[in-house]
């Protein structure tokens, strides 16, 4: 392959990538804990969003609330992580990667 055909496919992976990250920040996941006490909502990029915690689970004390927020960021992170995959798979198919 020769060098400029290897640089015009750099610059349009680059393009599909920004793009792709663009889609990214414009899409949310929803995590869950607690059958859905507690909320964590995050875009595709890790930035939370929001949190929201039923009332009720304030009856449980601090150390049920801190590990339903922490479950239900767990959950976010790990559907963030697969839209990611998802979003960037889509972005890069049918470009030759390096080895």
């Amino acid at each position: 392959m020769d060098m400029e055909a290897l640089m015009a496919q750099a610059s349009e992976l680059q393009s599909k990538v920004a793009a792709a990250q663009e889609k990214l920040a414009s899409m949310r996941v929803k995590g869950l804990a607690t059958g859905g006490a507690c909320i964590v909502d995050m875009s595709g990029k890790y930035d939370i969003l929001g949190i929201t915690i039923n009332p009720n689970l304030l009856n449980d004390g601090a150390p049920a609330v801190e590990s339903a927020v922490m479950s239900a960021l767990r959950d976010a992170k790990d559907k963030a992580d697969k839209l990611i995959d998802d979003v960037m798979s889509d972005a890069t198919a049918g470009m030759p990667m390096p080895n």
